[in-house]
C-alpha cells in the first residue's frame, strides 16, 4: 500500500502560481501607459517557460499558439507576449525585482516542511 501524501491548499501549483503572478503585479512597470501586455502576464510567460521546461522562446511560442487557452488559465495570465514581445519586457526588468516573488514561494514550501526531505550537510538544502 502506498502512503497518502497530504497537499497543503497553499502549497499545490495552483496556489503558488497564484502567489507568484501577485507577488510580479508589485514589481514597477516602467514602461508608457500604452501597453498591450501587462508585465505580470509577461514575468508568468517567462517562469511559464522555465517550469514547463521548454529549451528556447522558440518552442515556448509554437506552444503558446497550440495551447494558449491552457497556459492562460494555469498561469493566470490575460494576455500572452510572442517570443519578440517578451524578450522587449524582460529584457527591461531588474533581476532584483523577482527575488521577492521566489523568497516568498521558498518561505511557503519551507514553513510547510516540504523542504525537509531535501535537507542534507548540516540542514542546507
Amino acid at each position: 500500500m502506498g502512503s497518502k501524501t497530504k497537499l497543503r491548499k497553499d502549497l499545490n501549483a495552483d496556489s503558488l502560481f497564484e502567489h507568484l503572478h501577485h507577488q510580479f503585479k508589485k514589481i514597477p512597470d516602467l514602461r508608457s501607459n500604452n501597453i498591450k501586455i501587462r508585465l505580470e502576464d509577461a514575468l508568468m510567460s517567462g517562469f511559464a517557460m522555465f517550469s514547463l521546461k521548454d529549451p528556447s522562446l522558440l518552442v515556448f511560442e509554437n506552444r503558446r499558439k497550440k495551447e494558449e487557452s491552457n497556459l492562460k488559465a494555469i498561469y493566470g495570465m490575460k494576455n500572452i507576449p510572442s517570443d519578440t514581445q517578451m524578450r522587449e519586457i524582460l529584457d527591461n526588468v531588474n533581476p532584483v525585482e523577482l527575488r521577492s516573488g521566489f523568497r516568498s514561494i521558498f518561505k511557503k514550501i519551507q514553513r510547510g516542511k516540504k523542504l525537509e526531505q531535501y535537507r542534507y550537510l548540516a540542514g542546507h538544502y
